[in-house]
């Protein structure tokens, strides 16, 4: 991300403290926010099922540190093919979030790559925050030392929120925009549209400029003709 991009466009709108549902993951939240504005804060290390919210947290914590004026980097390990590369090329940030890191698990040069960037973090002072579909020990992480180093971060395991949470985090989100929907045209949605918020909330956003541009409340029959015409399917 470029250094001269202004700090509102660097870091996702959505995927802020603030847009953060915590449900029971509470705990979690504060001490990601904690180490992201607070120097010498623990290190934390989050686990859980896909959409529980473990890149959310970690964008977050860039954005914010961003704004206490710390150099913040975000590196998302599952995109990236030359791993070992990426992380040691990214040494010298004050707070270093590392997402999907069950694709270093089982390779080698990456595997050390992240131990010494891991032990010079340390000594500059800077915090890592980490990320992965499992806890250190079930990782499958071959390098003793890391494995150790891993398991010594403040760790959380996320839960998702359940359905009732999730369809009220939608309808309220909607009626920020001025968009009633009822119970039918929500349960239309969890039937046959992705049930990760971001998802939702990028399609509500476009279907309330729709419904703007038709002068039409948002019903089942004008949500399924609209999708159908949007997508041309």
């Amino acid at each position: 991300m470029s250094a001269q991009l202004p700090l509102l466009l660097r870091w996702p709108h959505r995927q802020r403290f603030e847009f953060f549902h915590p449900g029971g993951n509470a705990a979690a939240l504060a001490a990601v926010r904690r180490a992201a504005e607070t120097e010498g804060a623990p290190w934390v290390y989050l686990h859980g099922p896909a959409g529980s919210g473990r890149s959310h947290l970690l964008l977050a914590a860039c954005q914010a540190a961003s704004v206490q004026g710390r150099r913040a980097q975000y590196l998302p390990l599952g995109s990236l093919s030359e791993r070992a590369e990426a992380l040691r090329g990214s040494a010298g940030a004050e707070l270093l979030a590392l997402d999907e890191l069950e694709h270093v698990a089982g390779d080698r040069a990456a595997e050390h790559a992240l131990f010494d960037l891991y032990n010079a973090t340390r000594a500059a002072g800077g915090c890592l925050l980490f990320a992965a579909a499992a806890a250190p020990a079930g990782l499958g992480i071959e390098l003793p030392d890391l494995r150790s180093r891993l398991g010594a971060c403040v760790r959380f395991l996320l839960q998702p929120l359940d359905e009732p949470a999730r369809r009220e985090v939608v309808r309220r989100y909607a009626a920020e925009r001025g968009l009633h929907l009822d119970a039918a045209v929500l349960d239309w949605l969890f039937v046959h549209e992705s049930r990760e918020l971001d998802a939702l909330f990028g399609l509500l956003d476009r279907l309330d400029r729709a419904s703007l541009a038709a002068r039409r409340r948002v019903t089942v029959p004008f949500l399924r003709d609209w999708l159908r015409r949007s997508t041309g399917a």
